[in-house]
């Protein structure tokens, strides 16, 4: 009977949970629809007031703005500016502020003016382009010099954060070390108060040392330290 009745017992607790187990599925897929239609009526209470604003005006967008869903990205606004890539950008400047300072640059730089004045000095007059004074090489150096200096500055700022980094990580490193460095020399001092108690071996010997010798001397004076001892 016992047995029987616990069968029993088992046989109801495992349809109790398989019950829980279906009411906890029904939950969840109630959920899930709500969250569905819940979905859509966002989606048709957005669309409405879309065209609703393209019919009233101002004052339904303010509707639509109140009503924007937080559980989606916002879409990327257009903008008239180019977009690029500032990390790109940044290592085209440092490429080339180190270009520019190099002496292959100056000599090339040297080498093409060189050129351009003797061209238009000596070259047939059909053939020059930019005649004395030079307005148009006065043009281009100026345009070089004015790209030139951003980049310089671009470089430099991007070097400037790097050397900011490098500091603030050298900073916390010297900051490790010289706690480490306090912490051992605690340490070496507690050895050391420690190690001022402790038996050395010199001392060891040298108390030895006195026991034998005052051993020796019992043996060599032994009647007289046993009268001096009566």
């Amino acid at each position: 009977m016992a047995a029987e009745r616990g069968r029993f017992d088992r046989g109801r607790g495992e349809q109790a949970r398989e019950r829980r187990r279906e009411q906890i599925r029904e939950r969840r897929e109630q959920a899930r629809v709500q969250a569905r239609e819940h979905g859509l009526a966002a989606d048709a209470a957005e669309r409405s007031g879309e065209r609703a604003g393209k019919s009233s005006g101002t004052g339904s967008s303010a509707l639509t703005r109140s009503r924007v869903r937080l559980d989606q990205p916002r879409a990327p606004r257009r903008s008239l500016l180019p977009e690029y890539d500032p990390e790109a950008f940044g290592r085209l400047s440092e490429r080339v502020a180190r270009f520019l300072g190099t002496g292959r640059f100056i000599v090339w730089m040297t080498l093409v003016i060189i050129v351009w004045v003797l061209w238009n000095i000596f070259a047939p007059d059909g053939l020059r382009f930019d005649p004395y004074p030079f307005i148009f090489l006065t043009l281009m150096l100026s345009l070089q010099a004015s790209y030139a200096a951003p980049l310089i500055l671009l470089a430099q700022n991007r070097q400037d954060d790097r050397d900011r980094v490098t500091h603030e990580q050298d900073r916390k490193q010297n900051e490790r070390s010289i706690a480490d460095t306090e912490y051992l020399t605690r340490e070496i001092a507690a050895l050391r108060m420690g190690l001022g108690e402790v038996a050395t071996r010199d001392w060891i010997r040298s108390e030895f040392q006195d026991l034998i010798k005052e051993m020796d001397e019992r043996r060599l004076f032994p009647a007289e330290r046993d009268e001096g001892d009566r």
